[in-house]
């Protein structure tokens, strides 16, 4: 997305936060949202680099329209408190960017006991969802976009021969979000791909629970954009070969520009519950739109993130 395609889009007055505001994709996310007008709230994972962000997006929109958050979203405490500092500074939000991911080559667990791509590329876009959920109504109409992966439909790691795979999900794990990812086969990108499985099923579930407030929440995949989590995924023997494959992928500016467009095109307001691979809707794995299945991952994640009883939409 650029000055051309978002020269009719005015976000003045308006509140974003974007949560991996510090990587590749995350950058061009707020910078835009901040051009455009918006009161941009920059959730990083260090103070320092969420500063350095904030002069960059000062000098490049000439006005001092971003604010940090400094919070570990890796962990329960760190999401209550980057929430927490949210609404103490504003009683509003018109859009949310769960922006933030990661891919983890070992197996790794929070303190909370949850494996880390469940802990990052799920329950942190989950529990500030559900704790901004108060704000995000005031804010009507506004939006949340989570950033997911076609991986869910295709977790090879090499797709250029056979037909696509996607990503497994045991139902009998679904009850307790600490078991998903065990130790036993653990593979990494699967595990990854598991987490955006996740997210995208919790939101589908909450765009239909929300669907009369104003609130909409829509999934996308940018597509595959040269960014850190490319870094991580890349096998080792391949490192030597990894500035020839970033060159082939999309930039980070290219793999903004859909979640811009989700986040902004006047278009689309109002709908809610999609799934985007970039710019056309898409269908997900058969699993996500299980109904049961969606309603259980939901129980399991106020248990595990202990929000449940203040937060249900």
């Amino acid at each position: 997305m650029n000055a051309t395609t978002t020269a009719a889009v005015n976000l003045t007055g308006r509140v974003s936060m974007v949560t991996g505001a510090t990587g590749g994709i995350g950058r061009v996310i707020a910078a835009e949202l901040a051009r455009l007008g918006s009161t941009v709230v920059i959730v990083s994972r260090g103070a320092a680099a969420g500063e350095q962000l904030k002069r960059q997006i000062a000098a490049e929109a000439g006005a001092d329209r971003a604010e940090v958050i400094a919070g570990d979203l890796s962990t329960r405490k760190g999401v209550r408190q980057v929430a927490g500092e949210f609404a103490a500074r504003h009683d509003r939000l018109h859009l949310l960017v769960n922006n933030a991911g990661a891919h983890y080559r070992k197996r790794r667990v929070n303190a909370d006991g949850v494996e880390m791509h469940v802990a990052v590329d799920y329950l942190a876009g989950f529990g500030l969802t559900l704790l901004l959920l108060d704000q995000l109504r005031a804010g009507a109409p506004s939006r949340v976009i989570n950033v997911v992966s076609d991986a869910m439909n295709d977790a090879r790691v090499v797709t250029s021969h056979g037909q696509p795979r996607p990503v497994t999900l045991d139902p009998g794990e679904l009850d307790d979000l600490r078991r998903i990812n065990g130790t036993a086969g653990f593979a990494p990108f699967e595990a990854y791909a598991r987490a955006k499985l996740l997210t995208t099923m919790s939101g589908y579930l909450l765009a239909g629970q929300l669907r009369d407030t104003g609130v909409t929440v829509n999934a996308v995949h940018p597509g595959i954009t040269a960014t850190r989590i490319v870094d991580d995924i890349v096998h080792p023997v391949m490192k030597p070969f990894l500035g020839l494959l970033k060159r082939s992928l999309l930039t980070p500016a290219q793999g903004a520009a859909p979640i811009l467009h989700l986040a902004t095109a006047p278009e689309l307001d109002g709908i809610t519950g999609r799934y985007y691979v970039r710019d056309t809707e898409q269908r997900s794995p058969e699993i996500s739109y299980d109904r049961d299945l969606q309603q259980r991952l939901r129980a399991a994640s106020d248990s595990c993130t202990a929000m449940a009883r203040d937060h249900n939409p």
